[in-house]
């Protein structure tokens, strides 16, 4: 059995999409062919024209966007950011690590591969928008890839269930950006307020300042407060992807805090 970390863009939705493409272009066609009122009949082939343009862009955009992030594609965008992230990730002998927001397990497991000496917990809400990921498609992912040293839970990323300095290191992958409603630097604190004293971090996100604020003071505010060291890295210039693989996917301002 190998294992199964899905796409984050579902194959249902492509077929959807592709489904109304083409209803609406049929549509469009057959309003044309026909012989009805012409001012009315102009207005509902522009609706269903703009339809078929708006659905048509759609479905190619998650076509591209199924290929970049696929685990079995010639590009693999996912798994290099996965195990790109996990490389800061050290765990001490007997050290624990908290994966937030684990999705499929990825991240969690390659860090557990990585730090064989200690174990990651991964957490999750595991919500309706994201049905085909769950905490046992985690433990099934954890089994096929032999990664004894990895647990999995239900929890909040708003509000962590445990107690402060308790993890030698905490990590996340996109995640905080999906959080409505939250102020995100917030959302970082309280990742952060679970680390040990001279632990390590890596939290992958779209850090763009509309969503983040000014995330270049927040990191002085770190180093303020006693971090030994913390640095935003663009991840869009090469070292993930290019900028503009970043601009048509809609990840423009995908930066590490370490």
């Amino acid at each position: 059995m190998s294992a199964n970390y899905k796409n984050w863009v579902p194959n249902g939705m492509i077929g959807a999409l592709t489904a109304s493409t083409a209803v609406l272009g049929a549509g469009t066609a057959a309003l044309l062919c026909s012989e009805f009122d012409p001012r009315l009949k102009k207005i509902l082939v522009g609706a269903a024209g703009a339809g078929t343009l708006l659905c048509g862009t759609m479905a190619a955009w998650s076509i591209y966007a199924h290929g970049k992030f696929s685990y079995s594609g010639n590009r693999k965008l996912s798994q290099e950011i996965v195990e790109g992230t996990a490389e800061y990730i050290t765990l001490p002998e007997g050290g624990i690590g908290l994966d937030v927001g684990c999705g499929s397990g990825a991240l969690t497991i390659a860090c557990a591969k990585r730090n064989p000496q200690g174990r990651m917990i991964g957490i999750d809400r595991w919500g309706k928008e994201y049905a085909s990921f769950s905490q046992q498609l985690c433990e099934d992912n954890s089994d096929a890839e032999g990664a004894a040293n990895t647990e999995f839970h239900h929890g909040d990323a708003c509000k962590l269930d445990f107690p402060d300095e308790y993890f030698d290191a905490v990590t996340s992958n996109y995640v905080y950006h999906n959080i409505t409603g939250a102020d995100k630097q917030q959302l970082l604190r309280e990742t952060l307020r679970v680390l040990k004293k001279g632990g390590t971090f890596a939290i992958h996100d779209i850090m763009s300042k509309s969503r983040y604020g000014d995330m270049q003071q927040f990191v002085n505010e770190l180093r303020d407060a006693g971090f030994e060291s913390a640095e935003i890295i663009d991840t869009t210039n090469g070292k993930f992807m290019t900028k503009g693989e970043a601009a048509i996917l809609g990840l423009s301002g995908s930066s590490l805090l370490v």
